[in-house]
């Protein structure tokens, strides 16, 4: 009888086995602190650092299911929720069982989260329809498979926004979760900074509107990777202010998530219309479909995400009749906004 050998060619090289390793270590730390902690709320806080979304299934697959025999369920959602907040607020109260959610977002690709806390939900920016939704529930005690079986089938039913019977031995339990220590912030600046007060001289003044300038063109150089589960804002929205959202307003937006991602370019804004991404912005304004009072909302993902509320100022100034103020210049420079 021929043996068959598990797939080892990845450690082949030697990329392929320190990511192997780094992976390996990774599962055991977490497997170490998993104990009274949900694995979403370590994902969250950082344990997965320099872990891909494939690795990330691979260790919930080993940890969850292989380890502590959590049972899952699976859909492509046919309809989604609209109110995470409400959700975690449900799924808090189920003190039987313990639960992860595992959301294939489109553009962030698998994001882990502990649907009984609303930021972690709230961070995937939204639910589409027909995306993959797993849910793992475990923690029930010894024999209590089919309790977590229907804990997962009943929170699947949830997320999709389906009225659904709720097993009132969900609510009678146990099971409680420790938050991941965080490391207390450094402190740092004079004394007065630290009471909240600064010198006369050194007083802050309120800021005057910031104005468009330009800047040299800067030296690209390749994006860092982005490896962990990301985050996304929820989507925010843009009215158009001026009688049609045209060229001049296209080329001011690019101008602005220019100056953005130069800034920031470990970041990504997503831009939507009618509930539709869209990858060509130049697309806004053919036909003269978007006209006054419409609406574009864009999002922001990443791991550190900054100067949304700035971003947001510029763009719905960009799509007002103000627009020509971020056209100034070369078109080759990069405008110095943030």
């Amino acid at each position: 009888m021929v043996q068959t050998l598990p797939n080892l060619e990845v450690l082949s090289t030697r990329a392929g086995f320190n990511a192997a390793v780094r992976h390996i270590n990774t599962t055991i730390h977490i497997a170490d602190i998993i104990k009274n902690h949900n694995v979403g709320d370590l994902l969250f806080d950082g344990e997965s650092e320099g872990l891909s979304g494939e690795e990330i299934a691979l260790l919930l697959r080993m940890l969850l299911v292989d380890k502590l025999g959590y049972q899952a369920r699976s859909s492509n959602l046919a309809t989604v929720a609209v109110d995470p907040a409400a959700l975690a607020e449900e799924f808090a109260r189920w003190s039987a069982v313990d639960l992860l959610a595992v959301y294939h977002h489109p553009e962030l690709g698998l994001l882990a989260a502990n649907p009984k806390d609303p930021a972690q939900l709230t961070a995937w920016g939204g639910l589409k329809k027909w995306e993959l939704l797993v849910i793992y529930a475990g923690d029930a005690g010894k024999g209590a498979e089919g309790l977590c079986r229907k804990a997962a089938e009943t929170a699947l039913d949830l997320f999709a926004g389906i009225k659904t019977k709720i097993l009132a031995e969900l609510y009678r339990g146990n099971f409680q979760v420790k938050k991941p220590k965080k490391a207390a912030p450094a402190h740092s600046g004079t004394g007065e900074r630290k009471r909240g007060k600064l010198p006369p001289e050194r007083a802050r003044k309120k800021a005057p509107p910031v104005l468009p300038t330009q800047a040299e063109p800067p030296v690209f150089t390749a994006a860092p990777a982005v490896t962990g589960p990301l985050r996304m804002t929820p989507r925010y929205s843009v009215i158009v202010r001026n009688e049609l959202f045209h060229n001049g307003n296209v080329e001011a937006w690019k101008r602005i998530i220019d100056s953005y991602n130069t800034k920031y370019p470990e970041l990504q804004v997503y831009i939507y219309y009618d509930g539709e991404r869209i990858l060509d912005i130049n697309a806004l304004f053919k036909w003269g479909k978007v006209k006054h009072g419409s609406s574009i909302q864009f999002s922001v993902a990443g791991n550190d995400i900054k100067d949304v509320a700035k971003l947001q100022r510029y763009l719905i100034q960009g799509a007002s009749p103000q627009f020509e103020a971020f056209l100034r210049g070369s078109v080759s420079t990069v405008l110095r906004l943030f």
